[in-house]
């Protein structure tokens, strides 16, 4: 699972690379601002939980892998899929309803970090 997560973290990160390139030179002046704030917002958290799902592998190459480890990380694709993901299309379709799933990928952020911290405790 270590590697997994390494791995996939890794994938992430360049991807959040490609996406926040193409917003800050493929989309400047295409968009407005409050649409390019909502754009770079996705990337930044894109970008922070793609390095919490490295810094999940690492952890699980140094301790017993459990389901909180697992969970952890989980629970960070899933925000960066919903939260950055709903940001990523509401800026580029102008369809602001989609901004009712971004706090889910909100949540979902917090709760992997919470299971994170449960199981350094542990």
């Amino acid at each position: 699972m270590a590697k997994l997560f390494i791995c996939l973290g890794s994938i992430i990160m360049g991807l959040a690379v490609v996406i926040g390139a193409f917003g800050a030179h493929g989309l400047e002046g295409k968009l407005s601002e409050r649409m390019m704030k909502n754009y770079q917002t996705g990337v930044q958290y894109h970008m922070i939980h793609g390095i919490g799902i490295i810094a999940v592998g690492l952890l699980a190459m140094k301790m017993a892998t459990n389901g909180l480890l697992t969970g952890a990380g989980l629970s960070f694709l899933i925000g960066i899929f919903l939260f950055s993901g709903s940001l990523y299309v509401m800026a580029l379709t102008g369809i602001t309803k989609l901004g009712a799933i971004t706090p889910i990928g909100g949540l979902a952020f917090i709760i992997g970090w919470v299971l994170l911290a449960l199981a350094a405790i542990r």
